[in-house]
């Protein structure tokens, strides 16, 4: 397959303008290629209020932080251009790829950075979507800080939820609340007794909240427990179809697949390079924007060096 003359030429598109996606922009463009962003504006952590733990953000909105970035890469780098829309289609096109967006433009370029992030698919608890990225989070080293102090829950997603739950200890007083997910065997409620963490086997009905910024556990035998925040880790599932597309490789990870790449961010397919949530399990803002800053590098010294 040749290029198609009529589509617009790129040296680098990264798909997926969060975090991970334009720290790689800026990488490239600081190198002056030639860089289009395109980006769907669904980056994962809209639904929290604040963003925590990344160093000279603190408590800063995700939004915000976004704002600022896409700004600073658009006004400072003139090789770097954003696109708004949904990417769903990518193939291989002569030596390079070409990518389409819902509205049918088509772009093409010679590498590839894919910053397509995760989808979290909660658990099926009422009222529980309503609060997830409020008083319903996932990471502790993302939010612990403004909930400790006090009780914290642990709603089970699986056995590896008795983990999450000793790891939380250090926040607060935990009650695990296994929901019918799991029956722990005698040496994770060992584990669990080391830490404190008690155990609650009973289903979870409904969550509701409290008066005072934290949440009401209504159990399925009628009791309640309060909690000032509910952790859980739910399942992840890739946001984008264009990894599959391409080909990439995949790797089953703690908490669903994420693309297989190797020690330079290029997933199983050359000249395709994948950062952020979609390309590694353990997530935060922080691990996002050192994958992505080092794909957009190694995408460049591949233009380089061959």
């Amino acid at each position: 397959m040749q290029y198609d003359l009529s589509v617009t030429q790129y040296d680098l598109i990264v798909v997926g303008g969060s975090f991970a996606g334009l720290s790689a922009a800026v990488q490239a463009a600081r190198a002056r290629r030639n860089v289009l962003v395109i980006d769907a504006g669904q980056p994962r952590n809209r639904f929290a209020e604040h963003s925590h733990g990344f160093l000279g953000q603190d408590g800063r909105t995700p939004g915000a932080i976004l704002d600022d970035a896409r700004r600073q890469l658009l006004l400072a780098y003139p090789t770097a251009k954003l696109v708004a829309g949904l990417a769903d289609k990518a193939v291989a096109a002569g030596s390079g790829f070409e990518i389409t967006t819902e509205r049918g433009e088509t772009f093409g370029a010679a590498r590839l950075v894919l910053a397509t992030g995760v989808r979290d698919i909660l658990p099926d608890v009422p009222g529980l979507a309503e609060h997830w990225g409020k008083s319903v989070l996932h990471c502790p080293y993302c939010h612990g800080y403004e909930v400790a102090g006090g009780p914290l829950g642990v709603l089970a997603t699986g056995p590896m939820s008795v983990h999450q739950a000793q790891l939380i200890a250090d926040w607060g007083d935990v009650t695990l609340f296994a929901n019918g997910m799991f029956e722990p065997d005698a040496e994770q409620m060992l584990a669990l007794e080391r830490r404190n963490v008690r155990l609650e086997p009973a289903g979870v009905a409904e969550l509701e909240k409290d008066g005072s910024g934290g949440l009401t556990v209504r159990l399925e035998d009628g009791r309640k427990a309060g909690v000032k925040a509910l952790f859980t880790a739910p399942r992840n599932t890739m946001a984008s179809p264009v990894a599959e597309q391409l080909g990439c490789g995949f790797t089953e990870g703690l908490l669903g697949p994420v693309i297989t790449v190797d020690d330079r961010q290029q997933t199983t397919v050359p000249g395709v390079y994948a950062a952020g949530d979609a390309a590694r399990s353990m997530h935060n803002i922080a691990f996002a924007v050192s994958g992505g800053a080092f794909a957009g590098i190694c995408a460049h010294q591949s233009l380089v060096f061959g």
